[in-house]
C-alpha cells in the first residue's frame, strides 16, 4: 500500500488531500501577483494582469482565463469592503503526485486572498535601514514566480541585522533590487535619480515604472543604470518603491547614515508626487 503521513496521520496516498499535491508546493512551479487599494480602488490592475500574464507564458503555464481571474478579483475586492487593501494571487501548474514533469492533463490551481492593509506613516516620515546582501536567485528573477526562498532568506538577515528591507548585490557587485522591493538612489547636486535596468536580474516593477514616468515632475532626470554599494552610500538620498507601501525613504545604508540622516526633499517631492498621481488614478471612470 502506498502511504502518507500528513502531520501526524498516517494514512493511504489516496486518501490525501488533492491539494496537498500542489506543485507550486513541490516546486514553485506558479507565478503570483501583488496588488493594492486606493481610495477605495484596485491601483493599477491592468498594468498587473499583464505583467502576471507574461509571467505564466515565461513558465509555460496555460489553461487559465485573464478575464476569469480579473472578474475573481474585482468581485472579492468589492466583498471585502476595503478602503485600502492588498489583494494577493497566484496561479500554480496544478495538483498531481510528485513528478519533475509535468502531467499533460493538469488543471492549473487559482488561490487569491484580500486584506486591509495599513500604512505606516512613521516609515515614510522617518524612513527605513537597509542592508546588502548577496543576491542568491535564480537568473529569471523578472518573472514573478513562487520561487522566493533566497527572498525570504534575505528578509530574515535583514531583520536579524535590525533593517527592514535587503539590498541584492550580485556577483558583478552591483545592486539589483530589494528582497521584495525597487531600488532607487538619488544624486541631488546632478538631479540624478539612478536604478537597475529592466533585464532578467530584476521584477519588472509596477510601482518602479510609475516612480519613472514622475521623476521629470519634480525635476529629476531617471537614469536606468546599476550602482555599486559604495556608489549608494555616496548617494544623497536613497528610498525603495514597493506595491504594498508605495515610496519608502532610506535613512541608513548598511549601518551608516544615508545623506542627512533623515528623509530627502527629492524622496519627499517623489512621495508627494506619487499620491497625487494615484488620487487621480482613483477618480478616473
Amino acid at each position: 500500500m502506498e502511504l502518507a503521513v500528513l502531520n501526524e496521520n498516517l494514512l493511504p496516498l489516496t486518501e490525501v488531500p488533492l491539494d496537498k499535491m500542489d506543485r507550486g508546493l513541490f516546486f514553485g512551479d506558479g507565478v503570483y501577483e501583488v496588488l493594492r487599494s486606493y481610495h477605495g480602488r484596485i491601483f493599477a490592475l491592468e498594468e498587473h494582469l499583464s505583467r502576471f500574464e507574461r509571467s505564466a507564458a515565461e513558465i509555460q503555464l496555460g489553461g487559465f482565463d485573464i478575464a476569469q481571474i480579473r472578474s475573481r478579483i474585482l468581485e472579492a475586492f468589492e466583498k471585502a469592503g476595503f478602503r485600502t487593501a492588498k489583494i494577493y494571487f497566484h496561479l500554480t501548474r496544478g495538483c498531481e503526485l510528485r513528478e519533475h514533469l509535468p502531467g499533460p492533463n493538469l488543471k492549473p490551481s487559482f488561490f487569491l486572498t484580500v486584506q486591509e492593509l495599513h500604512d505606516d506613516p512613521k516609515k515614510k516620515q522617518h524612513g527605513i535601514r537597509v542592508c546588502t546582501h548577496p543576491d542568491l536567485r535564480w537568473k529569471r528573477c523578472d518573472i514573478k514566480s513562487l520561487n522566493l526562498l533566497p527572498n525570504v532568506l534575505a528578509r530574515i538577515e535583514a531583520d536579524r541585522k535590525g533593517c527592514t528591507e535587503a539590498l541584492l548585490v550580485n556577483d558583478k557587485g552591483l545592486i539589483t533590487e530589494g528582497a521584495g522591493s525597487a531600488f532607487f538612489a538619488v544624486n541631488g547636486k546632478e538631479k540624478t535619480l539612478y536604478t537597475h535596468p529592466l533585464g532578467p536580474e530584476i521584477l519588472p516593477s509596477i510601482t518602479r515604472a510609475v516612480v519613472l514616468r514622475i521623476a521629470r515632475d519634480v525635476g529629476l532626470t531617471p537614469v536606468e543604470q546599476a550602482v555599486t554599494p559604495q556608489q549608494a552610500a555616496q548617494m544623497d538620498e536613497l528610498f525603495l518603491a514597493v506595491t504594498t507601501k508605495d515610496i519608502l525613504p532610506i535613512t541608513q545604508f548598511d549601518g551608516n547614515p544615508v545623506g542627512t540622516g533623515r528623509p530627502g526633499p527629492c524622496t519627499a517631492a517623489l512621495l508627494k508626487q506619487f499620491q497625487e498621481y494615484v488620487a487621480a488614478c482613483a477618480q478616473r471612470p
